[in-house]
C-alpha cells in the first residue's frame, strides 16, 4: 500500500471514530429527550403543586414558569440533534468517498 493510501486509511479511521462518538452524544441527547418528554407529560397532568430538582434539593416552583423552562431546554436539545445529524451525514458521505478510494488503490 503506497502513503497516500495508508493516508486516507487513517483518516478514515479517525473519522468512524468521530461518527461513533457522534451517535453516542445523539443517544445521550435522546435520552434526555424522552426524559424531558416524560416530565411535560407529568407537569400537564398536575393541578396541584409543582416542585423542580436542582442538586440534592426540591423546589416548589410555579407551573407555567418550570413549562416554560422545560421547553426551552428541549429546543435547545432538538437544535444539538439536528446539528449532530448534520455532522454524521456529512461524516458519512465522507467515509464512503474514502472507502471507495481506498478500495480502487488495492484492485
Amino acid at each position: 500500500m503506497d502513503e497516500k493510501t495508508e493516508e486516507k486509511v487513517r483518516e478514515l479511521q479517525i473519522i468512524e471514530q468521530n461518527l461513533n462518538n457522534m451517535i453516542f452524544q445523539k443517544q445521550a441527547f435522546q435520552l434526555e429527550l424522552s426524559e424531558i418528554n416524560s416530565a411535560v407529560e407529568e407537569l400537564n397532568k398536575s393541578d396541584g403543586e409543582v416542585y423542580k430538582i436542582i442538586g440534592n434539593v426540591m423546589v416548589k416552583s410555579e407551573k407555567d414558569k418550570l413549562k416554560k423552562e422545560i421547553d426551552e431546554k428541549k429546543d435547545i436539545i432538538n437544535l444539538r440533534v439536528k446539528n449532530i445529524e448534520k455532522q454524521e451525514k456529512a461524516l458519512k458521505v465522507r467515509v464512503e468517498e474514502l472507502r471507495k478510494d481506498v478500495l480502487k488503490t488495492m484492485k
